[in-house]
């Protein structure tokens, strides 16, 4: 692709510029998208713990009065029945009950912490622990931008948004579907969207799920990157898939489960709950459910492979009881995701939650505000993994070129304030001190402030600190206008990472060859 489509909106028309934008000198713009690459964000500043451990004793044991009493479905999935029934659980029809502490007992092989591993090892990145990962907005179907407005996502979207990300440094994993490519026909745009992650970016990737042939296909494809051998031994794939809440799986999500289990790959299985239509509408019974529904999953891919890695991941929001419409950023989907990551500890579980959640539908401060609320509360009670963490928009149907990039730099952000406050000896600042003297009334000239000025604090490069004069007469940009060329600028001056010419052709010809095995669908 060339620099001057990466400039052109993502639906191919030229650039057109709000009126309001054309006066004023050239924007300033900076960004420098080739800071040093981090690995992940190692936090180094306590979990927030909301709960007691007598609470969250209440909530584990109401989680296996639920799997004993009211039990798990597993419609029209005979194999999962059986495996359950092999190991001692209670089959009746499609509902599996468990003995209490049953289902704790066959997770107690998932590992608590686990390597990512991307085709650039600097990339590699650890679940669990202090560790915490970022990654953006996954499965929207519509992508928008201050030229193009709201519209279908193609593959130029997908390319272009995966490029964003290899180019953030706040951003250490890649979605499934960082947007879904319209223009490429449903059951083979998996083969597209996973070549994509491999090909744009070199960060972790996400593997394709919901059927047997997407499952196959990113596996295989998988081995032609990393090879069969080292794939058997590292997790090079992290499979998201969605429990059928409440207290249900379907077979598509098992036969994934089993299947990126049984290669050694990482699978996320997450309760996809708003509540009072999932789940209760109160906070406790939703987590209690979502434990019982998330360690069922896990047990699942025990079976199959002991030590096969896992993330306790749940997705808890809200909903406007008189619409029905699903809330996000509310108080109680902020409790919900402190208490998730405190039963996900308590398991010895790397764990998923939060994100940049909003229903706004465009970037305003509703947006913002969300957003906020949702990452802040899940990274300081401690989650490891942090998916939707940038561009979503109007519930997660919508993913902002501008919002991207906002989000990008918050999640930066984010990533400070995790390292906590310094004690060694430049931060005690010794000689600033000493450079006080009669003749000086402040210590911007010291020696101190010279020696620590460009990395002391966290360099926004979004947010603007001009005077209004300068701001107006630069054009009086706001935060998306801002963001909106900023994208653009990372785009333009963007060079895609290498990758070995042999994987490289082995990936297109798979790609080929299974395009031309089987006809279009587009539906």
């Amino acid at each position: 692709m060339t620099s001057d489509s990466l400039l052109s909106s993502a639906d191919g028309s030229e650039s057109r510029r709000p009126s309001r934008r054309r006066s004023g000198r050239e924007r300033r713009v900076q960004w420098s998208p080739t800071q040093a690459p981090r690995a992940d964000f190692v936090r180094n500043v306590p979990a927030y713990e909301i709960l007691s451990d007598e609470r969250l004793s209440e909530i584990e044991e109401h989680a296996d009065w639920i799997l004993s009493e009211v039990g798990v479905r597993f419609r029209d999935d005979p194999e999962t029945l059986r495996l359950f029934a092999k190991v001692g659980a209670t089959v009746d029809g499609d509902r599996v009950r468990f003995d209490r502490g049953h289902v704790k007992e066959l997770c107690a092989t998932a590992p608590e912490v686990f390597t990512m591993h991307s085709r650039n090892p600097i990339h590699n990145v650890t679940m669990g622990a202090n560790h915490v990962v970022l990654a953006p907005c996954d499965c929207a179907p519509f992508v928008t931008d201050l030229d193009g407005g709201r519209r279908y996502g193609t593959l130029a979207d997908h390319n272009n948004l995966t490029r964003l990300l290899q180019s953030a440094p706040g951003l250490h994993h890649n979605p499934a579907i960082i947007c879904e490519p319209s223009d490429v026909p449903v059951n083979k745009r998996h083969l597209e969207m996973l070549y994509s992650q491999f090909r744009y970016s070199d960060k972790p990737v996400m593997g394709l799920v919901n059927n047997e042939q997407r499952a196959e296909d990113s596996l295989s494809m998988a081995r032609i990157v990393f090879g069969s051998e080292f794939l058997n031994k590292h997790a090079v794939l992290l499979a998201g898939t969605a429990v059928q809440s409440p207290l249900t799986f379907n077979p598509e999500t098992t036969d994934t489960i089993q299947r990126y289990a049984a290669a050694g790959q990482a699978n996320m299985i997450t309760p996809f709950i708003v509540m009072g239509a999932m789940s209760p509408t109160t906070i406790a019974g939703t987590l209690a459910q979502a434990h019982a529904e998330a360690m069922t999953g896990i047990a699942l891919a025990q079976l199959i492979r002991p030590g096969a890695p896992v993330v306790y991941s749940v997705f808890v929001t809200t909903m406007d009881l008189r619409t029905g419409a699903a809330t996000y950023g509310t108080p109680e989907s902020s409790l919900a995701n402190m208490a998730i990551a405190q039963l996900a500890r308590r398991a010895r579980l790397p764990v998923r939650c939060g994100g940049q959640l909003t229903s706004s539908k465009m970037v305003d401060g509703q947006a913002l505000q969300e957003s906020t609320s949702t990452l802040e509360s899940a990274a300081l009670a401690g989650a490891n993994y942090i998916l939707q963490a940038a561009g979503w928009l109007e519930g997660g149907l919508t993913i902002g070129y501008e919002k991207f990039v906002i989000d990008a730099e918050r999640c930066s952000a984010l990533g400070r304030m995790l390292q906590g406050i310094g004690f060694d000896e430049n931060e005690m600042a010794t000689d600033a001190f000493i450079d006080i003297d009669e003749s000086t009334s402040n210590l911007l000239g010291s020696r101190h402030t010279m020696a620590n000025y460009a990395t002391a604090n966290f360099n926004a490069k979004l947010a603007n600190s001009e005077s209004f004069e300068q701001w107006t007469e630069n054009g009086a940009l706001d935060m998306g206008m801002r963001a909106h060329d900023t994208w653009k600028k990372i785009l333009r001056e963007h060079k895609d990472p290498e990758i070995d010419p042999g994987a490289d052709d082995g990936l297109r010809d798979f790609i080929e060859e299974r395009k031309l095995s089987y006809d279009d669908s587009w539906y």
